[in-house]
């Protein structure tokens, strides 16, 4: 079947692709109306050298990086992920989906903070919330070893938490798969019913009914002539036969 045929099945059945069609935009305006637009705010730190372990480089902690402070950044992040931190940070009023990470193709202790919720104020409210959660918790992390103030690991923000961005990829998803599902299931009712009409309309299909099976004819009446001819013939046969000499 090729597009010509596809063509003009569609216009010849409309009567069915039409409310497929109407329904599939109904469907697509309910998605749109259903799924809200997510908005997405996101902070930069990273940990540095504690004072102490900076004073052979003049106390300038971004010359002085080890590989420790990383596994410190992942620890961290681990700690901000989970359900005890949670907790707290919704007691601080932080309601929204939010991630803690070391950041992509870092080459040190970057972490990213993100926050994600419908709400953009909100939403980098909590950023903000979360950022200044984080270095309490590496705080934390420090005075329950008993580490003194000059040896801590501090914590620096590298780019603060950033106006809500909308993110619109998943919305834009479920609209085109439920576009794209109404459209395919009003082209399968189409070719269904254009399917059955077909195997309807072959010749041979149609079985006659009882009154218009033949009926044989009487062959009583259709004889009575011939038989009255022949009757008729015999008389005429015996007189000419008498007559002659």
């Amino acid at each position: 079947m090729d597009l010509a045929e596809i063509w003009r099945v569609m216009r010849r059945r409309w009567y069915v692709l039409l409310p497929g069609l109407l329904l599939t935009a109904a469907l697509v305006a309910g998605v749109y109306l259903l799924v809200p637009v997510e908005y997405r705010s996101q902070s930069t730190v990273t940990l540095l050298n504690s004072k102490k372990a900076t004073v052979a480089f003049d106390g300038n902690p971004y010359l002085s990086t080890q590989a420790s402070l990383t596994g410190m950044a992942d620890g961290l992040a681990r700690n901000l992920n989970s359900d005890d931190s949670r907790a707290d940070l919704k007691s601080q009023g932080v309601t929204q989906e939010y991630e803690a990470k070391i950041a992509d193709n870092a080459q040190g202790p970057f972490m990213w903070l993100s926050v994600t919720g419908t709400d953009p104020a909100a939403v980098l409210k909590s950023d903000q919330v979360f950022t200044a959660y984080a270095e309490k918790r590496l705080q934390e992390f420090q005075a329950q070893q008993s580490v003194t103030p000059e040896a801590m690991i501090r914590m620096a923000t590298i780019v603060p938490p950033q106006k809500p961005e909308a993110q619109t990829k998943t919305r834009l998803q479920y609209l085109i798969m439920a576009g794209a599902l109404g459209f395919v299931l009003s082209l399968v009712a189409t070719f269904f019913v254009e399917a059955r009409r077909r195997r309807s309309d072959k010749p041979g299909r149609h079985r006659p009914a009882p009154s218009e099976a033949a009926t044989p004819e009487p062959a009583g009446p259709a004889a009575l002539p011939d038989a009255a001819d022949s009757g008729a013939g015999t008389p005429r046969t015996a007189r000419a036969s008498a007559g002659s000499p």
